[in-house]
Formats: C-alpha cells, sequence, structure tokens
C-alpha cells in the first residue's frame, strides 16, 4: 500500500470528511467533484489535515471523463490503492409521481456512476492489489417509502459490491461496501423531487440524526481497517438491519403504515 485514494464526490460532505480522515495519516488524496469551488476548499482541508493531492473536475455519468482522472492518478501519483466511489445525488417521490426522467438521472448518477469508476479504475487496483469502497445507503436494504428510484438505484450499488467482492478476491482486491442512514450532510442542494413537502420531509430527518459525516468517516476508516464488507456506521441502521433479517414482513408493514402517514400528510399540505 503506498496510500494513494481516489475519491468522487469529494467537494463536500461524506466525500470531503472521508478525505480529511485519510489525510490524518498523511494520505495522498486525488479528488473529484462537479463542484470545482468545493474541490478546492476540500484540497486545502487535506493539506492542513496532513494529507496532499490534487483535484480534478468529473463528471461520473460521463466513462471517458473518468478513464481520464485514472490516468492523472497514474501519472501524478504512480497508480492508486483504494477508490471510494462516493458520488450521489438524493431523490424522492411516490413511484407514480416519479417520471422516468427522474428514474434515467438517478441510475445514471447513483448507480452507473458506481460501475463506472469500479470500470475505470480497475486496471490500477489490480496492479496495487488495492481496495474499492462504494457508498451506497440504508435504503438499499430498507426500501423507505416514496423513493423508489433511490432505493433501487442504491441496492444496485450493494448487489454489484457482492458481485465484485467475489470475482475479485482472487486478483487480491477488496471490496467494501458503505450503507449510511440519513447524516447532517448537504445531500439535498441535489435533491430532485415532484413535490416541496417531500424536500422538507428528507431535510428533517437529516437534521435531526446525531451522527455527522465526519463520525461516519471515522466508522469506514476503522471497519476498512478490520476488513469488514458490508458497514453499517449507524447503530439504528444494524438494528433495522438485524430486524428484517429476522422478519421482514415486520419492516414491511412499518414501512406501509410510515408510507400511509406521508400521503395522510401530503393531503393535509395540499388541502
Amino acid at each position: 500500500m503506498q496510500n494513494r485514494m481516489m475519491i468522487t464526490g469529494a467537494g463536500s460532505g461524506l466525500g470531503r470528511e472521508i478525505a480529511l480522515r485519510w489525510a490524518r495519516e498523511g494520505w495522498q488524496l486525488a479528488l473529484s467533484d462537479v463542484s470545482e469551488p468545493g474541490l478546492q476548499e476540500t484540497l486545502k482541508l487535506v493539506r492542513e489535515a496532513g494529507g496532499d493531492g490534487f483535484i480534478q473536475r468529473c463528471d461520473v455519468r460521463d466513462y471517458s471523463q473518468l478513464t481520464a482522472f485514472a490516468q492523472a492518478c497514474e501519472e501524478k501519483l504512480g497508480g492508486i490503492d483504494i477508490i471510494v466511489n462516493n458520488a450521489g445525488v438524493a431523490s424522492g417521490g411516490f413511484f407514480s409521481e416519479l417520471s422516468l426522467e427522474d428514474w434515467d438521472w438517478q441510475i445514471a448518477i447513483n448507480l452507473m456512476g458506481v460501475v463506472k469508476g469500479c470500470k475505470a479504475f480497475l486496471p490500477l487496483l489490480e496492479q496495487s492489489k488495492g481496495k474499492i469502497i462504494n457508498i451506497a445507503s440504508m435504503a438499499a436494504l430498507m426500501q423507505g417509502p416514496a423513493m423508489s428510484n433511490y432505493n433501487v438505484a442504491k441496492a444496485g450499488v450493494v448487489a454489484l459490491s457482492e458481485s465484485l467482492l467475489i470475482e475479485l478476491a482472487q486478483q487480491e482486491v477488496g471490496v467494501h461496501v458503505v450503507c449510511p442512514s440519513f447524516f447532517q450532510t448537504n445531500l439535498l442542494d441535489s435533491f430532485r423531487g415532484p413535490t416541496p413537502a417531500m424536500k422538507t420531509q428528507v431535510g428533517k430527518l437529516l437534521e435531526s440524526s446525531p451522527i455527522t459525516a465526519s463520525d461516519i468517516a471515522d466508522y469506514i476508516y476503522k471497519q476498512v481497517a478490520a476488513g469488514e464488507f458490508m458497514i453499517l456506521p449507524h447503530e439504528q441502521g444494524r438494528m433495522a438491519w438485524a430486524l428484517k433479517q429476522k422478519n421482514p414482513q415486520l419492516l414491511y408493514n412499518e414501512m406501509t403504515a410510515m408510507a400511509e402517514k406521508m400521503r395522510a400528510k401530503a393531503k393535509q399540505n395540499n388541502g
């Protein structure tokens, strides 16, 4: 391990905090995002924290931008040891309200962005016998109401990670998938949904979370070091996942009740 890490969506939120956590260990960081100012700020903080690296604007929907980023990592850092596919966007709305464009947008970034990141960087990881860290969500495991396109994209990230875990074991490339619940982040800046009320509800969940992006980055750091494949940073998330594995119907009933409440609230707001 030469301590070189690539992160997508590193301009803010969890991506930035992951960069800072590894920077404190003196790592070299290749940072990408669609926001150039966010990247500049992250790099400044990384250097203050004891790391270094470079930034490159990159839209994960565009495979050629990701391969160019991989090439830059090879030229500037001599390769890569860990990739973190973190870039993501939030969306919400009941299935009947979501347009096919909403689906395409969500899948293109949250699922295919991860597929393309893995594909573009795999040759470098095979050389370094490195690791892949894919950021999914508890939504991949819990499938809450009024976010079907997000649930499906994130569940795809978990399935991809499980597939790679098995396929890349022989090449000695490690794979981890992270499923955080709601946490204090700026995910809502990119939020897309049919109703403003939905954005407000998600906003309340994010604000009420007792855990920050920095806490999650620290938890990921420890669990990756311990070799844990599925990383669930929230205690409530771990409990909910254990419950679903034991008694899925109980969870479906709870989610159904939640969906009814959400619909009633939406009616009230519109009425």
